[in-house]
């Protein structure tokens, strides 16, 4: 079935959902492997949210239960993996306004690497390129466009925090008026039942592959369409927040969407051109990178606007709320194009500043 097709009616627009919630942690690391102790010490938490498209054992959410065992987690608390893409960031937002959880711990990762370049270092072509896989001419892709990253999130509840609130969507019944989607964007048909490993075909299939021009046209409109359901449900927005992450699908894509949008970096920061496309991670490594900078502290309001592979796309607000000091990496992640003239950049001492810490892991 060809992409944009479906045989269901249209469905009315996403409603916007409550999300009375501060970040009170973050945490991130870019390329380099990090103990999954260094990423969060939580205490208290409640919920624990696991989003990732390259998980280390792809059955039964194991990669879930092992980051829960080692981080100390109450076994009472279960765990919540979702196989996300680039969007995953807004369905982690709309379980978690869903559960009513006081305190959630959000991880991320990407592992493009082990998939995408091969024991040379060089980008692999993997075996389905001989085409086999129905997209075997963009194989190539995972490893040139994606790029490896950790990050961790703390959500705390935060009642007094009216403001908060959010959307999610599919558009797999309606995309704007368009009929849905019912290609996923991103293909990867190999490794389970329906070609299980070991038998013939599943490693020529068992590779990302891109269906670029739906990926661009999904994008460019998707983004405007967050943007536009959230100026509907909070008018004026842009200018009541601080920030705006959105994701870094690449440098022309999110080039494209900041002139259609009528932004600038210094409203939405990239760094698409300096780290590539770090999937679940992208936006809250650039939310990261202004905390260490001082250009976002406590009290802000921040926007984060995602949409990946499902597909899946959707934005939400929320306060920022870290007390204390954030343990920073190094060396850190560049600083996005025109970040130091984002507003009256904040000095270590300035009111609602973040206190940083140089060390060599991140700590949420």
């Amino acid at each position: 079935m060809p992409a944009s097709e479906t045989a269901n009616p249209p469905a009315p627009a996403a409603y916007a959902y409550p999300f009375p919630y501060r970040i009170s942690g973050v945490g991130a690391q870019i390329g380099e492997v990090i103990s999954v102790d260094a990423w969060a010490r939580p205490e208290d938490i409640d919920a624990v949210f696991v989003a990732t498209c390259t998980p280390y054992e792809i059955m039964l959410d194991q990669d879930a239960f092992n980051l829960l065992r080692r981080l100390r987690i109450p076994d009472s608390v279960p765990p919540f993996q979702l196989g996300a893409g680039c969007g995953g960031l807004s369905r982690v937002a709309a379980h978690l306004a869903r559960t009513g959880a006081r305190r959630a711990l959000v991880i991320s990762y990407n592992a493009a690497s082990p998939i995408g370049i091969d024991e040379n270092g060089v980008i692999s072509q993997y075996s389905g390129a001989d085409g086999e896989h129905p997209f075997a001419h963009t194989l190539w892709c995972s490893g040139a466009l994606f790029s490896d990253a950790a990050t961790a999130l703390v959500f705390e509840r935060d009642e007094s925090f009216e403001a908060g609130l959010g959307f999610y969507s599919r558009d797999s019944l309606d995309f704007g008026g368009e009929p849905g989607f019912s290609d996923p964007l991103i293909h990867y048909p190999g490794g389970g039942a329906t070609h299980p490993p070991g038998f013939p075909g599943s490693a020529e299939l068992s590779a990302f592959g891109l269906n670029g021009p739906e990926l661009a046209r999904y994008y460019s409109r998707g983004m405007m369409m967050n943007q536009e359901t959230m100026d509907a449900h909070r008018p004026g927005f842009v200018d009541e927040v601080r920030r705006i992450y959105t994701h870094q699908a690449g440098p022309a894509l999110v080039e494209n969407y900041h002139q259609l949008a009528g932004l600038d970096t210094r409203k939405a920061p990239a760094h698409a051109r300096e780290l590539g496309n770090l999937v679940t991670s992208a936006t809250p490594v650039l939310f990261y990178t202004d905390v260490v900078n001082g250009l976002v502290g406590t009290g802000d309001c921040v926007c984060f606007s995602v949409i990946g592979a499902g597909p899946e796309r959707g934005a939400f607000l929320v306060r920022v709320g870290i007390p204390g000091e954030v343990t920073v990496t190094t060396p850190l992640p560049p600083v996005p194009a025109a970040a130091e003239t984002a507003g009256a950049a904040r000095t270590a001492d300035a009111p609602g500043a973040i206190r940083t810490t140089a060390a060599a892991t991140a700590t949420a």
